[in-house]
C-alpha cells in the first residue's frame, strides 16, 4: 500500500511539474518540433536498456526531465532542459550529449544508469 501511495504522490508531482513548465508554444514560440533520440544504458553485462524517440510538438509540455529506467532509483532522471534551452537560444538545429543519473539505488551503485541523446529542433518558418 505504501508503494502505491509513493507512486501516486510521484505522479502528482510530475503532473504539477509539467503544468508549471508550460507549453512549448508558450516557452519557445519559434519552435515547431523537437525530436529527442535517447539510448538508456545501465551498469551490467548487457548495457543497453532501451532506445527511445520522443516527439515534442508546440502543444506539448515544455517538460524535458526523463525518468531513470532503473527500478529502484530514487530522485534520479535526466534533465534535458538546459541542453534544449541552449540549442534554442543559439538557434541550433541539433545537438547531442550524455548524462549520468544522480539518483540513489539500493544497494548504492554510483553511475548506475546513463543516457546518450541526440536532439533535433525544427523552427517555424518565418512569415513574410
Amino acid at each position: 500500500m505504501a508503494h502505491r501511495q509513493d507512486y501516486i504522490a510521484r505522479m502528482e508531482l510530475v503532473k504539477k511539474n509539467r503544468i508549471n513548465a508550460g507549453l512549448v508554444s508558450e516557452r519557445f514560440p519559434k519552435v515547431s518540433s523537437i525530436i529527442i533520440n535517447m539510448t538508456y544504458y545501465q551498469k551490467v553485462a548487457n548495457p543497453v536498456l532501451m532506445e527511445r524517440t520522443i516527439n515534442i510538438l508546440p502543444a506539448s509540455y515544455a517538460y524535458f526531465n526523463m525518468e531513470c529506467m532503473i527500478k529502484d532509483c530514487v530522485n534520479g532522471g535526466f534533465d534535458l532542459t538546459p541542453a534544449i534551452a541552449d540549442l534554442i537560444k543559439n538557434r541550433k538545429k541539433s545537438g547531442k550529449g550524455k548524462l549520468v543519473c544522480k539518483g540513489k539505488t539500493s544497494p548504492p551503485s554510483p553511475e548506475h544508469a546513463s543516457v546518450s541523446y541526440e536532439i533535433s529542433i525544427q523552427y517555424a518558418k518565418k512569415s513574410r
